[in-house]
């Protein structure tokens, strides 16, 4: 009787393990990035009970998203601020908002649409800047009744940029020299450059009379968008006070630990043991999968 042998298949090879890897690869970013969004839900969801509000969150940072690791660098777009009103929408018009911004600016034209939402609302906005809102950041949070800055946060200015260069620097050149020097395409820009000076004026002129009287209101637009600083100067809390803006210094502590959960791509510099260094009982960060 011949003797009873397993039957043979075929091995599990270099390619099998290959095909696992890249599954994992591709699986992997999901669950987590999953995992991280339901922790922003949760965070928020705190939030809007402690401070009986609609918490909504314009951040923009440089995260790694997709499984290969190419980090994706975010600003205010059209699909913002199409998302942020819808958001204000589905609001009761007489419920507070907390909008937390943290941004480096963006697209006028998204920004604008969103300072004016919020503009007209008839609860209180609450504007929340943990680090940052420059520029198209800075016109949002013009609009709102009350802006909460982290002590060391900062706004911006909010000069018009054409091709990356100020549009009051383009006017201030193009002074400097007759006509005959100059080329047709700089005259353009020159033109453009003294329509967008005029226009932003006069919108963040708008966007302050809800705050400051019209006087008031008339020069610091003219502060804020005729280039007095350079675009990316740091208003800090105590200047944006000192110039009338409705700031107060503090940001709830439920803020901080949503903006963790907003991980940048690993490329920088900075490192440090994550754990809070205060006397008690130390409260150890949120893991991620």
């Amino acid at each position: 009787m011949a003797p009873i042998t397993a039957a043979s298949g075929p091995g599990f090879g270099i390619g099998d393990l290959i095909w696992i890897f890249f599954l994992f690869s591709i699986i992997q970013p999901l669950l987590r990035q999953r995992w991280i969004e339901s922790a922003r839900l949760k965070m928020m969801e705190r939030l809007e009970k402690k401070r009986k509000s609609r918490v909504v969150l314009l951040v923009h940072r440089q995260e790694t998203m997709a499984f290969l690791g190419f980090p994706l660098l975010r600003y205010i777009s059209v699909e913002d601020s199409e998302q942020l009103v819808r958001a204000l929408r589905m609001t009761d018009p007489a419920m507070p908002i907390d909008l937390i911004l943290h941004t480096p600016g963006g697209l006028q034209m998204a920004s604008l649409q969103i300072a004016n939402a919020i503009l007209h609302r008839k609860g209180k906005v609450t504007v929340i800047v943990p680090h940052y809102a420059m520029s198209g950041g800075t016109l949002i949070a013009l609009a709102a009744d009350e802006i909460l800055m982290d002590e060391h946060a900062v706004l911006g200015p909010i000069d018009p940029q054409l091709d990356q260069l100020p549009a009051v620097s383009i006017l201030a050149a193009v002074r400097q020299k007759s006509k005959d020097e100059i080329d047709d395409k700089t005259l353009i820009l020159a033109d453009v450059a003294e329509k967008a000076l005029a226009q932003t004026q006069q919108q963040v002129e708008a966007l302050l009379r809800k705050s400051l009287p019209p006087e008031r209101a008339k020069a610091l637009s003219i502060e804020l968008t005729q280039g007095r600083w350079t675009h990316d100067y740091p208003i800090t809390c105590d200047q944006a006070a000192a110039i009338g803006l409705p700031v107060k210094r503090g940001v709830p502590a439920e803020v901080y630990e949503l903006m963790a959960l907003f991980p940048q791509a690993k490329h920088g510099n900075v490192e440090f043991v994550p754990r809070i260094y205060r006397p008690g009982p130390a409260k150890p960060p949120a893991r991620m999968p």
